[in-house]
């Protein structure tokens, strides 16, 4: 008898979902996130003002927690950039911030 897994579905934004559906990976279910995208701070707040689409920050750290086992990808998504004109952006923000403009969708651009 094979048992399959149902999915777990959690609300919210900021660390906590993240962190949340970090634990939930772990422990073995199929977790469902969906994600607030108030974020107005730091590089979510920028992109925001700047390109005038939901600010990728809280679906970015979403990702990364979705992720199975840790890899190079969660260290790039993760990234900041310490001095210059991107210091405080995350990586994984501008690439969503890039997938966006390509795709013209912020939902395309996380799938």
């Amino acid at each position: 008898m094979s048992l399959q897994r149902s999915p777990v579905v959690a609300l919210g934004g900021g660390h906590g979902l993240a962190s949340s559906l970090r634990a939930l990976v772990l422990a073995g279910t199929c977790p469902l996130g969906v994600v607030s995208v108030a974020d107005d701070g730091g590089s979510s707040g920028r992109l925001r003002k700047d390109f005038g689409f939901e600010p990728p920050g809280d679906v970015r750290k979403c990702l990364v927690a979705l992720t199975q086992y840790e890899s190079i990808w969660t260290s790039v998504f993760n990234y900041r950039f310490p001095t210059g004109e991107l210091a405080g952006h995350s990586l994984g923000n501008l690439i969503i911030a890039g997938l966006t403009e390509v795709t013209g969708n912020f939902g395309k651009a996380i799938q």
